[in-house]
Protein backbone atom coordinates (compact mmCIF):
# COMPACT_ATOMS: atom_id res chain seq x y z
CA UNK A 1 0.00 0.00 0.00
CA UNK A 2 2.92 2.38 0.60
CA UNK A 3 4.62 1.69 -2.71
CA UNK A 4 5.01 4.93 -4.66
CA UNK A 5 3.46 7.06 -1.90
CA UNK A 6 5.08 10.34 -0.92
CA UNK A 7 5.39 10.42 2.87
CA UNK A 8 6.50 13.53 4.70
CA UNK A 9 8.14 12.36 7.93
CA UNK A 10 8.32 15.03 10.61
CA UNK A 11 10.62 14.38 13.57
CA UNK A 12 10.44 16.47 16.75
CA UNK A 13 12.72 16.74 19.76
CA UNK A 14 11.92 13.58 21.69
CA UNK A 15 14.59 11.22 22.97
CA UNK A 16 12.72 8.56 20.97
CA UNK A 17 13.76 10.39 17.78
CA UNK A 18 16.59 7.91 17.26
CA UNK A 19 13.93 5.28 16.51
CA UNK A 20 12.85 7.31 13.51
CA UNK A 21 15.92 5.94 11.69
CA UNK A 22 14.44 2.44 11.75
CA UNK A 23 11.01 3.81 10.86
CA UNK A 24 12.53 5.63 7.88
CA UNK A 25 14.27 2.47 6.69
CA UNK A 26 11.02 0.50 6.99
CA UNK A 27 9.09 3.15 5.05
CA UNK A 28 11.57 3.17 2.20
CA UNK A 29 11.74 -0.65 2.21
CA UNK A 30 7.95 -0.64 1.76
CA UNK A 31 8.40 1.42 -1.40
CA UNK A 32 7.52 4.86 -0.06
CA UNK A 33 9.33 8.03 -1.10
CA UNK A 34 10.12 9.81 2.15
CA UNK A 35 11.03 13.45 2.69
CA UNK A 36 12.20 14.26 6.22
CA UNK A 37 11.53 17.50 8.08
CA UNK A 38 13.50 17.88 11.29
CA UNK A 39 12.77 20.42 14.02
CA UNK A 40 15.71 22.26 15.60
CA UNK A 41 15.36 20.33 18.87
CA UNK A 42 15.22 17.00 17.01
CA UNK A 43 18.74 17.61 15.70
CA UNK A 44 19.99 16.98 19.25
CA UNK A 45 18.79 13.39 19.06
CA UNK A 46 19.16 12.22 15.45
CA UNK A 47 21.80 13.25 12.87
CA UNK A 48 20.44 14.84 9.68
CA UNK A 49 23.13 13.13 7.59
CA UNK A 50 21.90 9.65 8.57
CA UNK A 51 18.34 10.62 7.67
CA UNK A 52 19.53 11.96 4.33
CA UNK A 53 21.38 8.74 3.53
CA UNK A 54 18.41 6.54 4.46
CA UNK A 55 15.82 8.67 2.65
CA UNK A 56 17.88 9.54 -0.41
CA UNK A 57 16.72 13.17 -0.16
CA UNK A 58 18.02 16.31 1.56
CA UNK A 59 16.69 16.76 5.09
CA UNK A 60 14.69 19.97 5.63
CA UNK A 61 15.17 21.91 8.85
CA UNK A 62 14.60 25.64 8.23
CA UNK A 63 11.41 27.55 7.49
CA UNK A 64 13.31 29.90 5.19
CA UNK A 65 15.76 27.67 3.37
CA UNK A 66 18.06 29.64 1.03
CA UNK A 67 16.62 29.50 -2.47
CA UNK A 68 13.47 27.70 -1.29
CA UNK A 69 11.52 30.19 0.79
CA UNK A 70 8.22 28.46 -0.09
CA UNK A 71 9.38 25.01 1.05
CA UNK A 72 6.46 24.69 3.47
CA UNK A 73 3.99 25.09 0.59
CA UNK A 74 5.91 22.87 -1.83
CA UNK A 75 6.37 20.04 0.64
CA UNK A 76 2.77 20.31 1.88
CA UNK A 77 1.34 19.96 -1.63
CA UNK A 78 3.62 17.08 -2.59
CA UNK A 79 2.82 14.85 0.39
CA UNK A 80 0.31 12.00 0.15
CA UNK A 81 0.48 11.76 3.95
CA UNK A 82 2.18 13.67 6.76
CA UNK A 83 3.53 11.56 9.61
CA UNK A 84 5.07 13.15 12.69
CA UNK A 85 6.92 10.45 14.58
CA UNK A 86 7.83 11.00 17.30
CA UNK A 87 5.80 14.02 18.31
CA UNK A 88 6.46 15.77 21.63
CA UNK A 89 4.03 17.32 24.11
CA UNK A 90 5.25 20.77 23.04
CA UNK A 91 4.60 20.13 19.36
CA UNK A 92 1.15 18.68 20.09
CA UNK A 93 0.31 21.95 21.84
CA UNK A 94 1.55 23.93 18.81
CA UNK A 95 -0.62 21.84 16.52
CA UNK A 96 -3.71 22.33 18.68
CA UNK A 97 -3.21 26.11 18.76
CA UNK A 98 -2.34 26.37 15.07
CA UNK A 99 1.04 27.99 15.71
CA UNK A 100 3.39 28.19 12.75
CA UNK A 101 6.89 29.30 13.71
CA UNK A 102 8.96 26.60 12.00
CA UNK A 103 8.94 24.56 8.81
CA UNK A 104 7.07 21.54 10.15
CA UNK A 105 4.26 23.51 11.77
CA UNK A 106 3.94 25.60 8.61
CA UNK A 107 3.55 22.46 6.51
CA UNK A 108 0.75 21.24 8.78
CA UNK A 109 -1.27 24.41 8.16
CA UNK A 110 -0.69 24.24 4.41
CA UNK A 111 -1.24 20.54 3.70
CA UNK A 112 -4.49 18.89 2.61
CA UNK A 113 -3.03 15.40 3.07
CA UNK A 114 -3.98 13.08 5.96
CA UNK A 115 -1.97 13.74 9.11
CA UNK A 116 -0.89 11.12 11.61
CA UNK A 117 1.15 11.59 14.77
CA UNK A 118 2.94 9.11 17.03
CA UNK A 119 3.45 10.65 20.48
CA UNK A 120 6.43 9.84 22.73
CA UNK A 121 6.77 11.35 26.20
CA UNK A 122 6.80 10.52 29.91
CA UNK A 123 3.62 8.97 31.32
CA UNK A 124 2.89 12.02 33.50
CA UNK A 125 3.10 14.34 30.50
CA UNK A 126 0.81 12.13 28.40
CA UNK A 127 -1.74 12.03 31.24
CA UNK A 128 -1.66 15.81 31.85
CA UNK A 129 -5.10 17.42 31.30
CA UNK A 130 -3.66 19.99 28.89
CA UNK A 131 -2.21 17.28 26.63
CA UNK A 132 -5.40 15.22 26.85
CA UNK A 133 -7.43 18.27 25.76
CA UNK A 134 -5.04 19.00 22.89
CA UNK A 135 -5.11 15.39 21.69
CA UNK A 136 -8.91 15.32 21.83
CA UNK A 137 -9.06 18.51 19.76
CA UNK A 138 -6.65 17.11 17.15
CA UNK A 139 -8.72 13.95 16.85
CA UNK A 140 -11.85 16.02 16.24
CA UNK A 141 -9.97 17.69 13.38
CA UNK A 142 -9.33 14.29 11.81
CA UNK A 143 -5.72 13.80 12.88
CA UNK A 144 -5.01 10.16 13.66
CA UNK A 145 -3.06 9.27 16.80
CA UNK A 146 -0.77 6.22 16.79
CA UNK A 147 -0.09 5.10 20.35
CA UNK A 148 1.62 5.72 22.61
CA UNK A 149 2.25 2.31 24.15
CA UNK A 150 2.88 1.10 27.68
CA UNK A 151 6.53 0.30 28.28
CA UNK A 152 9.85 1.32 29.77
CA UNK A 153 10.34 5.09 29.44
CA UNK A 154 13.45 7.26 29.37
CA UNK A 155 12.79 8.19 33.01
CA UNK A 156 13.33 4.57 33.97
CA UNK A 157 9.70 4.11 34.91
CA UNK A 158 7.15 1.97 33.10
CA UNK A 159 3.98 3.61 31.87
CA UNK A 160 1.95 4.95 28.95
CA UNK A 161 4.07 7.14 26.70
CA UNK A 162 6.43 4.83 24.83
CA UNK A 163 6.88 5.46 21.11
CA UNK A 164 4.96 2.93 19.01
CA UNK A 165 6.89 0.21 17.21
CA UNK A 166 7.74 0.84 13.57
CA UNK A 167 5.63 -2.13 12.48
CA UNK A 168 2.56 -0.72 14.22
CA UNK A 169 3.07 2.67 12.57
CA UNK A 170 3.40 1.10 9.11
CA UNK A 171 0.28 -0.94 9.74
CA UNK A 172 -1.70 2.22 10.48
CA UNK A 173 -0.31 3.96 7.38
CA UNK A 174 -1.26 0.97 5.25
CA UNK A 175 -4.79 1.14 6.64
CA UNK A 176 -5.12 4.78 5.53
CA UNK A 177 -4.19 4.02 1.94
CA UNK A 178 -6.04 0.71 1.77
CA UNK A 179 -9.25 2.49 2.81
CA UNK A 180 -9.09 4.36 -0.49
CA UNK A 181 -8.32 1.12 -2.37
CA UNK A 182 -10.86 -1.46 -1.20
CA UNK A 183 -9.11 -4.44 -2.75
CA UNK A 184 -11.48 -6.92 -1.12
CA UNK A 185 -14.73 -4.96 -1.15
CA UNK A 186 -17.65 -7.40 -1.29
CA UNK A 187 -15.65 -10.37 0.02
CA UNK A 188 -17.03 -12.27 3.02
CA UNK A 189 -13.89 -13.61 4.68
CA UNK A 190 -13.82 -16.35 7.32
CA UNK A 191 -10.48 -16.76 9.12
CA UNK A 192 -9.50 -19.22 11.84
CA UNK A 193 -6.59 -18.47 14.15
CA UNK A 194 -4.69 -19.66 17.16
CA UNK A 195 -4.42 -23.06 18.84
CA UNK A 196 -7.15 -25.30 20.19
CA UNK A 197 -7.16 -26.85 23.64
CA UNK A 198 -8.27 -30.45 24.26
CA UNK A 199 -9.12 -31.18 27.89
CA UNK A 200 -7.30 -33.89 29.84
CA UNK A 201 -9.08 -32.96 33.07
CA UNK A 202 -10.62 -29.72 34.40
CA UNK A 203 -7.19 -28.01 34.71
CA UNK A 204 -4.97 -29.63 32.05
CA UNK A 205 -5.16 -29.80 28.26
CA UNK A 206 -3.31 -30.74 25.07
CA UNK A 207 -2.42 -27.79 22.85
CA UNK A 208 0.43 -26.36 20.77
CA UNK A 209 2.65 -23.28 20.56
CA UNK A 210 0.54 -21.29 18.11
CA UNK A 211 0.13 -17.64 19.14
CA UNK A 212 -2.59 -16.79 16.60
CA UNK A 213 -0.55 -13.89 15.20
CA UNK A 214 -0.70 -15.12 11.59
CA UNK A 215 -4.47 -15.56 11.61
CA UNK A 216 -5.03 -12.24 13.35
CA UNK A 217 -2.79 -10.51 10.79
CA UNK A 218 -4.88 -12.05 8.01
CA UNK A 219 -8.14 -10.89 9.60
CA UNK A 220 -6.79 -7.41 10.23
CA UNK A 221 -5.44 -7.04 6.69
CA UNK A 222 -8.69 -8.27 5.16
CA UNK A 223 -10.60 -5.64 7.18
CA UNK A 224 -8.16 -2.96 6.00
CA UNK A 225 -8.71 -4.10 2.41
CA UNK A 226 -12.46 -3.61 2.66
CA UNK A 227 -13.72 -7.16 3.37
CA UNK A 228 -16.36 -8.22 5.87
CA UNK A 229 -14.46 -10.50 8.23
CA UNK A 230 -15.40 -13.19 10.73
CA UNK A 231 -12.48 -14.37 12.88
CA UNK A 232 -12.85 -17.67 14.72
CA UNK A 233 -10.12 -17.76 17.33
CA UNK A 234 -8.82 -20.33 19.74
CA UNK A 235 -7.31 -19.16 23.06
CA UNK A 236 -4.71 -16.40 22.51
CA UNK A 237 -3.32 -13.35 24.29
CA UNK A 238 -4.04 -11.05 21.32
CA UNK A 239 -6.43 -8.13 21.11
CA UNK A 240 -9.31 -8.72 18.66
CA UNK A 241 -8.75 -6.92 15.33
CA UNK A 242 -10.90 -3.81 15.01
CA UNK A 243 -13.68 -4.22 12.48
CA UNK A 244 -13.76 -8.02 12.55
CA UNK A 245 -16.60 -10.06 14.05
CA UNK A 246 -14.84 -12.38 16.50
CA UNK A 247 -16.01 -15.81 17.65
CA UNK A 248 -13.95 -17.32 20.47
CA UNK A 249 -13.71 -21.11 20.84
CA UNK A 250 -11.59 -23.57 22.78
CA UNK A 251 -11.58 -27.10 21.35
CA UNK A 252 -11.37 -28.50 17.83
CA UNK A 253 -15.03 -29.53 18.09
CA UNK A 254 -15.95 -25.96 19.04
CA UNK A 255 -13.99 -24.58 16.10
CA UNK A 256 -15.54 -27.04 13.66
CA UNK A 257 -19.04 -26.04 14.74
CA UNK A 258 -18.23 -22.34 14.41
CA UNK A 259 -16.69 -22.85 10.94
CA UNK A 260 -19.65 -24.94 9.79
CA UNK A 261 -22.06 -22.25 11.04
CA UNK A 262 -20.33 -19.39 9.18
CA UNK A 263 -19.04 -21.20 6.09
CA UNK A 264 -22.23 -20.92 3.97
CA UNK A 265 -21.82 -17.13 3.77
CA UNK A 266 -18.04 -17.04 3.26
CA UNK A 267 -16.62 -16.22 -0.16
CA UNK A 268 -13.11 -16.84 1.19
CA UNK A 269 -12.13 -19.32 3.92
CA UNK A 270 -8.62 -19.17 5.40
CA UNK A 271 -7.82 -21.93 7.89
CA UNK A 272 -4.80 -20.46 9.68
CA UNK A 273 -5.59 -22.06 13.05
CA UNK A 274 -3.28 -24.74 14.44
CA UNK A 275 -5.97 -27.24 15.32
CA UNK A 276 -4.89 -30.04 17.67
CA UNK A 277 -4.76 -33.35 15.80
CA UNK A 278 -5.54 -35.43 18.88
CA UNK A 279 -7.60 -35.21 22.03
CA UNK A 280 -7.98 -37.52 25.04
CA UNK A 281 -10.64 -40.11 24.31
CA UNK A 282 -12.17 -39.37 27.69
CA UNK A 283 -11.49 -36.24 29.75
CA UNK A 284 -11.39 -36.86 33.51
CA UNK A 285 -14.18 -35.16 35.43
CA UNK A 286 -11.87 -34.43 38.37
CA UNK A 287 -8.25 -33.30 38.49
CA UNK A 288 -5.91 -36.25 38.02
CA UNK A 289 -3.70 -36.82 41.07
CA UNK A 290 -0.26 -38.34 41.28
CA UNK A 291 -0.42 -42.00 42.29
CA UNK A 292 3.20 -43.02 41.94
CA UNK A 293 2.21 -45.26 39.04
CA UNK A 294 2.47 -44.83 35.28
CA UNK A 295 -0.59 -43.27 33.71
CA UNK A 296 -1.71 -43.69 30.12
CA UNK A 297 -3.91 -41.24 28.25
CA UNK A 298 -5.67 -42.76 25.26
CA UNK A 299 -5.84 -40.30 22.38
CA UNK A 300 -8.26 -40.12 19.50
CA UNK A 301 -8.19 -37.92 16.41
CA UNK A 302 -10.01 -34.60 16.40
CA UNK A 303 -12.26 -33.76 13.43
CA UNK A 304 -10.53 -32.61 10.24
CA UNK A 305 -12.31 -29.27 9.81
CA UNK A 306 -11.19 -28.69 6.23
CA UNK A 307 -11.82 -32.18 4.93
CA UNK A 308 -15.22 -32.42 6.61
CA UNK A 309 -16.37 -28.89 5.75
CA UNK A 310 -19.84 -28.50 4.26
CA UNK A 311 -20.21 -27.18 0.74
CA UNK A 312 -19.72 -23.45 0.52
CA UNK A 313 -21.29 -20.92 -1.85
CA UNK A 314 -20.41 -20.98 -5.56
CA UNK A 315 -16.94 -19.58 -6.24
CA UNK A 316 -15.76 -19.95 -2.65
CA UNK A 317 -11.95 -19.84 -2.33
CA UNK A 318 -10.40 -22.07 0.34
CA UNK A 319 -6.90 -21.50 1.72
CA UNK A 320 -5.21 -23.95 4.07
CA UNK A 321 -1.97 -23.98 6.05
CA UNK A 322 0.72 -26.63 6.33
CA UNK A 323 3.04 -26.07 9.29
CA UNK A 324 5.66 -28.77 8.81
CA UNK A 325 9.00 -29.87 10.25
CA UNK A 326 10.16 -32.04 7.32
CA UNK A 327 9.33 -32.69 3.66
CA UNK A 328 7.51 -29.35 3.64
CA UNK A 329 6.60 -29.15 -0.05
CA UNK A 330 5.71 -32.84 -0.38
CA UNK A 331 3.44 -32.78 2.68
CA UNK A 332 1.85 -29.51 1.68
CA UNK A 333 1.04 -30.83 -1.81
CA UNK A 334 -0.66 -33.87 -0.28
CA UNK A 335 -2.84 -31.63 1.91
CA UNK A 336 -3.61 -29.34 -1.02
CA UNK A 337 -4.97 -32.26 -3.05
CA UNK A 338 -6.60 -34.25 -0.25
CA UNK A 339 -8.50 -31.30 1.19
CA UNK A 340 -9.43 -29.84 -2.21
CA UNK A 341 -7.89 -26.43 -1.57
CA UNK A 342 -7.36 -23.51 -3.92
CA UNK A 343 -4.14 -22.51 -2.16
CA UNK A 344 -2.01 -23.78 0.70
CA UNK A 345 0.49 -21.80 2.77
CA UNK A 346 3.49 -23.94 3.70
CA UNK A 347 6.20 -23.18 6.21
CA UNK A 348 8.87 -25.05 8.12
CA UNK A 349 8.25 -24.19 11.78
CA UNK A 350 11.82 -25.19 12.68
CA UNK A 351 13.25 -22.53 10.34
CA UNK A 352 14.57 -19.31 11.85
CA UNK A 353 11.90 -16.63 11.63
CA UNK A 354 9.11 -19.03 10.64
CA UNK A 355 8.20 -20.76 13.91
CA UNK A 356 5.26 -20.42 16.24
CA UNK A 357 4.79 -17.33 18.41
CA UNK A 358 7.12 -15.12 16.37
CA UNK A 359 6.39 -11.84 14.62
CA UNK A 360 7.78 -13.01 11.27
CA UNK A 361 7.13 -15.88 8.88
CA UNK A 362 8.77 -17.54 5.88
CA UNK A 363 6.06 -18.87 3.59
CA UNK A 364 5.62 -20.67 0.31
CA UNK A 365 2.30 -20.55 -1.51
CA UNK A 366 1.42 -23.74 -3.39
CA UNK A 367 -1.21 -23.75 -6.15
CA UNK A 368 -3.05 -26.77 -7.61
CA UNK A 369 -1.27 -26.07 -10.91
CA UNK A 370 2.06 -26.90 -9.28
CA UNK A 371 3.15 -23.28 -9.11
CA UNK A 372 5.04 -22.27 -5.95
CA UNK A 373 5.47 -18.66 -4.80
CA UNK A 374 8.32 -18.36 -2.30
CA UNK A 375 8.54 -15.42 0.09
CA UNK A 376 11.53 -14.45 2.27
CA UNK A 377 11.34 -13.82 6.00
CA UNK A 378 8.94 -10.95 6.56
CA UNK A 379 6.49 -9.63 9.12
CA UNK A 380 3.28 -11.59 9.50
CA UNK A 381 1.39 -8.52 8.25
CA UNK A 382 3.40 -8.63 5.02
CA UNK A 383 2.89 -12.39 4.79
CA UNK A 384 -0.85 -11.83 5.25
CA UNK A 385 -0.86 -9.31 2.40
CA UNK A 386 0.92 -11.81 0.14
CA UNK A 387 -1.61 -14.55 0.98
CA UNK A 388 -4.62 -12.31 0.42
CA UNK A 389 -3.17 -10.93 -2.80
CA UNK A 390 -2.76 -14.50 -4.07
CA UNK A 391 -6.36 -15.30 -3.12
CA UNK A 392 -7.61 -12.21 -4.94
CA UNK A 393 -5.60 -13.20 -8.01
CA UNK A 394 -7.43 -16.54 -7.96
CA UNK A 395 -10.70 -14.61 -7.78
CA UNK A 396 -9.67 -12.40 -10.72
CA UNK A 397 -8.81 -15.41 -12.89
CA UNK A 398 -12.15 -17.05 -12.12
CA UNK A 399 -14.03 -13.92 -13.10
CA UNK A 400 -12.17 -13.82 -16.42
CA UNK A 401 -12.92 -17.47 -17.22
Amino acid sequence: MLSGKNILLGITGSIAAYKSLQLLRDLTAAGAEVHVVLTQNAKHFVPPLSLQVFSGHPVHTDLFEPGDEMAHIRLARKADLVLIAPVTAHFIAKMALGLSDDLLSGILLATEAPVMIAPAMDAGMWAHPAIRDHVSLLQKRGIQIIGPEVGLLASGKTGMGRFSASEEILKRLNAVFSASRPLMKGEQVLVTAGPTEEAIDPVRFISNRSSGKMGYALAETAVDWGADVVLISGPTCLSPPEGAHCVFVRSAEDMKKAVDDHLPKASLLIMAAAVSDYRPKRAAQEKLKKTGKKTAIILTETPDILSERPEGPPGQIVVGFAAETQNVIENARKKLKKKKLDLIVANNVTQDGAGFDGDTNVIRLLHPTGKIDSHPKQSKRCAAEAILAAAMEIRRRRVLQ
